[in-house]
């Protein structure tokens, strides 16, 4: 059974604007997850974001793609499930990927 996606914005004690992420990101919820990054990176201003990742179970090229259409404005922050795709996908030459 699929894990719904669960979208938080907010921010750290520092003040740096978070997206943080849960369940999992396919072709079915890609469209939602990309319009929350966009949103994110509006209203973050100058900052980058941050992209909490730790709660996702599973993402497919369509969430790939999301996160490499605005890699220039984000952080991303992932557990040992993700690190490994993030880094063969190449989106770890394009963004700081930090492993939680």
């Amino acid at each position: 059974m699929t894990t719904a996606l669960s979208l938080t914005s907010g921010s750290r004690p520092d003040g740096a604007p978070v997206l943080t992420v849960a369940g999992e990101i396919d072709m079915s919820n890609a469209a939602e997850f990309a319009a929350a990054l966009s949103d994110a990176v509006a209203r973050a201003g100058d900052a980058a974001v941050v992209v909490d990742l730790t709660g996702v179970e599973y993402l497919d090229s369509a969430g790939l793609a999301a996160l490499f259409a605005q890699a220039d404005r984000l952080q991303v922050v992932t557990g040992p499930l993700l690190a490994p795709l993030l880094e063969v996908s190449g989106l770890a030459e394009l963004t700081a990927i930090h492993r939680a």
